[in-house]
């Protein structure tokens, strides 16, 4: 014999309507997906690395901290795999040989982050300072993930720093604060 979950509306009981909310989950994670792709249509390529400057990153972080662990997580690995399918979701190109090319450490580590991000926030007090530093730690893992991928592809872990990390460090601090501003607002919007 199955239960059959209820909720109390008033005086009186219904069934919950558990199809619609895992439409509204998966909505919100196709959702995020497509907002990071939109974040990678913004993009300076830079002379001197194959790796350009995106706001990507910052679309990343949002969805961590928006989402927490779990559902950015999946946002990011379906951002992943539309890539991988060939849709034109990634700054430069699309496909599998787009994964593997010299942005692909980064690429890959994209579902990794947003559940950094997500995981530390969603365990603390939702103040800006948390998200900050939720989106440090997240972009730790993220150039790890970006450096060691650019460190395999030219045998020389200086090169990979020249490449994917001095030209960027400007720009990603600016990135984890806007990141940080619109979370911490988010969530002091919704609590009150």
């Amino acid at each position: 014999m199955s239960r059959v979950a209820t909720q109390v509306v008033g005086q009186q009981t219904r069934p919950i309507d558990q199809g619609r909310e895992i439409a509204k989950q998966a909505a919100i994670i196709v959702s995020a997906s497509l907002f990071v792709a939109l974040c990678a249509r913004v993009t300076v390529p830079l002379p001197f690395t194959p790796v350009p400057l995106t706001l990507q990153n910052f679309g990343v972080l949002a969805v961590g901290l928006l989402l927490g662990s779990r559902r950015g997580f999946a946002a990011l690995s379906l951002y992943l795999m539309e890539g991988a399918f060939g849709l034109p979701v990634f700054s430069l190109g699309a496909g599998i040989g787009h994964i593997l090319g010299p942005t692909g450490g980064f690429l890959m580590a994209y579902p990794l982050v947003a559940f950094v991000a997500g995981w530390i926030y969603e365990h603390s007090s939702r103040r800006f300072s948390w998200a900050a530093l939720s989106s440090v730690a997240a972009e730790l893992v993220l150039f790890a993930g970006g450096l060691s991928w650019l460190a395999i592809l030219t045998h020389s872990v200086s090169l990979a720093m020249k490449l994917g990390l001095y030209g960027f460090v400007f720009a990603e601090v600016i990135k984890v604060l806007m990141a940080a501003a619109v979370a911490a607002r988010w969530h002091h919007r919704t609590s009150l």
